[in-house]
């Protein structure tokens, strides 16, 4: 589990082809490895990919072709930045909201402008996803936790403060980048809960269902 909250910009050192799947070789810049070990996992653009190896500069690790599948990361290179998380400990602040890790789709900015000193970033997610992104709720942007201004028929607004610019691969986002998604698993697991089985009548989620399950007064 993560938080959203990025450590570290790092740098992909290599990419190599291992039957099928890819091996990253990353280095981690400031990101304090000391208390990382073998089989610790590490968020990488929102990826949670495990430690195989720890050379000293970074960490090694490896991608199954299922990752390859739902993110980017086949397009990653030597010279590729990305924001690096480690795994949360139980004593962690909570600062941005809780992360798996696991990329629900790829989106895709297409606007960036400035607003005062902040970026504002319209984004365009994938369709299926656009039932778990709410105004005002979390979303994660390339293993950055966010909060979402307005929704569009075509996606999201987004504000990148000037921190959040200088600690991420963020202040460098132009229009048609790609970026890895991650929506609230709150949303998530609520939808999988309200689901009824095909064969029963399905209940509709308004506001006597949940005042009848104890989410509304």
């Amino acid at each position: 589990m993560f938080t959203g909250i990025i450590e570290a910009i790092g740098t992909v050192a290599s990419v190599t082809s291992v039957s099928g799947d890819l091996r990253l070789t990353i280095r981690t810049g400031a990101l304090d490895l000391a208390d990382v070990k073998l089989g610790d996992s590490i968020a990488t653009n929102g990826v949670c990919l495990t430690v195989v190896a720890l050379p000293g500069d970074g960490f090694v690790a490896d991608v199954s072709r299922e990752s390859l599948a739902h993110t980017r990361i086949g397009s990653w290179q030597a010279g590729t930045q990305v924001n690096l998380e480690k795994a949360l400990l139980p004593t962690t602040r909570l600062g941005g909201h809780m992360v798996s890790g696991h990329v629900d789709g790829v989106g895709r900015i297409s606007q960036r402008q400035a607003d005062a000193r902040s970026i504002r970033l319209t984004v365009e997610a994938p369709a299926e996803l656009a039932r778990y992104i709410a105004a005002k709720g979390s979303i994660t942007v390339d293993g950055v936790s966010l909060t979402v201004n307005t929704l569009s028929d075509a996606g999201f607004t987004l504000n990148i403060v000037p921190h959040t610019a200088a600690e991420t691969t963020l202040i460098s986002s132009q229009p048609g980048q790609q970026v890895h998604l991650e929506v609230d698993m709150i949303a998530r697991y609520l939808e999988q809960l309200v689901k009824a089985p095909d064969n029963t009548e399905k209940t509709p989620m308004d506001a006597a269902f949940l005042a009848q399950h104890g989410f509304w007064k």
